[in-house]
């Protein structure tokens, strides 16, 4: 009998044949012959019992007939593949699909195995996890890591000829991680290279992977036309921009420059020194000042030109100070407050839901298109695409922060153009936030100052290391952290009845990379979300505390880098359940901005709204089912958890009165702000 956690055998070892042993050679999957690829069918009894012998698990795999997969097969085996690719995006939508209509778990495991042998790796993994993501009977599958499965996506490729010698040579008791080195991609006398920890944290480039294969752009409707989907695009690469900034700010470096201009150069070069384990192939690295330039490209079916990028935008400024779109039967759609954006966000992106695709195009994704093959626009030494062409590497380029907030820069301009609030939308009338601070979670403290610094961690890699060692073969890698902190909020209800509210906890940078003071409108283009939580608030006074791990932000460390794990391995179904897919989520280390040694000072601001104006008539438990990430990925098959545009109340301007954060704050008892410092530490301390 074949059970959900059987699929994990097909995402193990993805460059290794389907029937070589996984699980540490415990498990084999015997297939019918006719599923073996050409080179193995005339040996495949041979292969059958030399691989089926001496092992814990045998899966056997349904033959339910050849599927019709040549629409798949134009894309090489071998070859890069991306979703941001019209033809490889209709192509993998189709792939989804055909993995959704299986009937049963067995007709599952046997279409995708005959795939696994003949389909392009990555499209094949893509393909294959958002279906098993999105199958009722195999939604809570303990999805791998994408990082255990395509290492090469987010590790300096210099160590994995020491991950293997290790792995070879050394007994499991006696093997040592090895270090991936910090900083490897350029030195110190280029700036950019400050943002490397950021730019190139594993954890980062995993949350933005994690996201687009929840939140897919192309694909069948009941997987891509998720609640708010467009809106969750615009927040989640919005709050990307403000912390990408706030980093920057960190490190006395400016703002990022929007990329309005797309025939200037791009100042900023970057050498990847990554390289596809697929083929072996580098990606391409860009020099400085290199431009975007018209793209065709007959194999991968790419032809755009600059000039039409140019029409896009400007039909979309049209649409957004028009206050209307025009969908494809040449109706007049409203970009109203409510679902504006959700509209604008998801004909910018062109995704499937875009309202109307031939007059609106395929900006965002051109951008990442224009900017990945601007080393070869015409396939003239066929080259593959840089690193902004993939969702897994596009965060690691200082361009994705150009382009993004340039993005994020459209999107803005129809939520500048929108009312502001009014001061129903912002009172809670008889709630009053009396007191605010935050601690670290040890004894002795002060109050209000928080402290950051570097940590060395463990990841397994084995799992993504096609026909290498047995057991577990580590690499320690060094990032940002913070000390445990605690919100303490105290909130005074003056009603005679307990009323619930959300109290909603943001933090924004009081000065730029000068020092200099930055008023109201610039500073709300910083504001990061730190947590989002419902309470109720009995007649009087109220304490309320909150942990920083309990973010409604993060995902934890153990999600973000978890490992392969089956029923057999986690036999408790409750602890199996917490194993299920639940990598979506910023990653919990990067919660807090680096600050500076001498201490950057914030503005920590808290918000208790009124539940009347945020319900949605949906409770959740932000404890069980991977909840707790939902201010970024939303809920799973639920509305998204907040009738309240995302952001509020700083998604929109403020009145013209309004020039500092207090003068926001003066009509509404139930907001509060008080200063925080951040303080790094230049110190390596290993994660325990």
């Amino acid at each position: 009998m074949t059970t959900s956690s059987d699929v994990l055998a097909l995402l193990q070892r993805p460059l290794e044949p389907t029937f070589f042993p996984k699980d540490d050679g415990k498990t084999v999957m015997e297939l019918p012959e006719r599923y073996l690829s050409d080179r193995y069918r005339p040996i495949g009894a041979d292969l059958q019992s030399r691989f089926g012998d001496n092992v814990d698990v045998k899966i056997p795999v349904r033959d339910v007939g050849i599927p019709d997969i040549a629409f798949a097969e134009v894309i090489d085996r071998r070859g890069a593949f991306s979703v941001f690719i019209q033809k490889h995006r209709e192509i993998a939508a189709q792939l989804i699909e055909l993995f959704l209509r299986q009937p049963d778990i067995p007709s599952l495991i046997g279409v995708a195995s005959y795939c696994r042998e003949r389909l392009n790796v990555y499209l094949f993994q893509y393909a294959f996890a958002v279906a098993v993501q999105h199958r009722e009977d195999t939604n809570n599958v303990n999805l791998p890591s994408i990082l255990e499965l395509f290492p090469d996506h987010f590790v300096d490729p210099a160590v994995f000829p020491k991950l293997r010698e290790e792995g070879r040579v050394v007994s499991q008791a006696n093997r040592v991680a090895i270090d991936i080195p910090m900083n490897y991609t350029a030195s110190d006398r280029e700036n950019e290279q400050r943002l490397a920890y950021w730019r190139e944290d594993i954890g980062v480039n995993l949350h933005h992977w994690y996201w687009h294969l929840v939140y897919p752009s192309a694909g069948p409707m009941a997987v891509i036309n998720k609640d708010r989907r467009g809106e969750l695009f615009f927040y989640m690469h919005q709050q990307l921009i403000h912390r990408y900034n706030v980093e920057r700010f960190s490190n006395r470096l400016g703002k990022a420059k929007s990329f309005h201009n797309f025939r200037e150069p791009i100042a900023e070069a970057y050498f990847p020194k990554m390289v596809r384990s697929a083929d072996n192939r580098a990606y391409a690295a860009r020099p400085e000042r290199a431009t975007m330039k018209d793209i065709d490209r007959d194999v991968e079916g790419l032809k755009f030109t600059i000039s039409e990028m140019e029409l896009w935008r400007d039909r979309i400024y049209t649409a957004i100070d028009s206050g209307f779109v025009v969908d494809k039967s040449g109706k007049n759609i409203p970009l109203d407050g409510k679902t504006g954006i959700d509209i604008l966000a998801n004909l910018l992106e062109a995704s499937d839901l875009s309202i109307n695709p031939a007059m609106y195009g395929n900006l965002h994704i051109s951008g990442h298109i224009a900017i990945a093959y601007c080393h070869d626009p015409e396939n003239r030494y066929l080259e593959p695409f840089g690193i902004m062409g993939e969702l897994s590497t596009a965060q690691r380029d200082p361009s994705f922060y150009l382009w993004h907030s340039f993005v994020d820069d459209v999107l803005v301009r129809h939520k500048d153009l929108l009312d502001p609030y009014t001061a129903a939308d912002l009172s809670f009338p008889g709630i009053t936030v009396t007191n605010l601070n935050v601690a670290l979670n040890r004894a002795n403290v002060v109050p209000n100052v928080l402290l950051t610094y570097w940590q060395r961690s463990q990841v397994d890699l084995a799992a993504g290391l096609d026909f290498g060692p047995k057991g577990n073969v580590f690499a320690s890698f060094t990032h940002l952290q913070h000390a445990p902190f605690v919100y303490n909020i105290e909130a005074n209800n003056g009603n005679r009845s307990p009323s619930r509210g959300t109290v909603r906890i943001f933090m924004a940078p009081k000065t730029d990379d000068r020092n200099t003071i930055l008023k109201y409108d610039e500073w709300r283009r910083y504001v990061i979300e730190l947590d989002k939580f419902v309470v109720t608030l009995k007649p009087g006074a109220n304490n309320i505390t909150r942990r920083s791990n309990q973010s409604s932000v993060t995902v934890a460390y153990n999600r973000t880098f978890r490992q392969i794990k089956t029923e057999a391995q986690i036999p408790n179904k409750s602890d199996l359940e917490q194993f299920r897919f639940c990598g979506c989520g910023w990653p919990e280390h990067m919660l807090l901005p680096k600050g500076t040694a001498e201490g950057m000072v914030f503005d920590l601001f808290v918000m208790i709204s009124n539940y009347a104006g945020d319900s949605i008539g949906q409770e959740f438990d932000e404890n069980i089912n991977c909840n707790d990430s939902h201010s970024f990925c939303g809920l799973r098959d639920k509305l998204y958890p907040d009738a309240r545009s995302m952001g509020f109340p700083f998604d929109r301007k403020s009145p013209a009165m309004v020039h500092t954060l207090q003068q926001y704050m003066a009509a509404n008892s139930n907001m509060r702000a008080t200063d925080v410092t951040i303080k790094f530490r230049n110190t390596v301390i290993a994660r325990t």
